[in-house]
């Protein structure tokens, strides 16, 4: 009866396995790091563009590298273009509302001026 020797193989490896509930924590993968606290500021800006629109978000006390890493996050969330440079994101168009969503999201406080 080869049906019962494949059941009991399996029968022993259950309990080498961990219970439902039990999971290592150690093992699941590490969440993005935890925002630096601070308020950031989205303004709304429309001079010196040509009369194009542009949503600034400015204020961000992390490094510059993790500043690309939060505007290419909000670009692909958002569907638009933009860029980061100096400390500071521009996304392109008026998107004060969606922008004060998305950071929220991302742990984020922040406040539209």
């Amino acid at each position: 009866m080869q049906s019962d020797d494949w059941r009991s193989r399996l029968e022993s490896l259950r309990g080498a396995l961990p219970a439902d509930g039990d999971t290592d924590t150690a093992q699941e993968p590490a969440q993005e790091a935890a925002p630096a606290q601070g308020r950031l500021d989205i303004v709304f800006e429309k001079k010196g563009r040509a009369g194009k629109t542009a949503t600034i978000i400015c204020g961000f006390t992390i490094g510059d590298d993790e500043v690309e890493r939060v505007a290419s996050r909000l670009k692909r969330s958002l569907g638009c273009g933009g860029s980061a440079r100096g400390g500071e994101i521009l996304i392109q168009g008026d998107r004060r509302s969606d922008v004060l969503r998305e950071l929220a999201r991302m742990g984020f406080k922040a406040r539209v001026v």
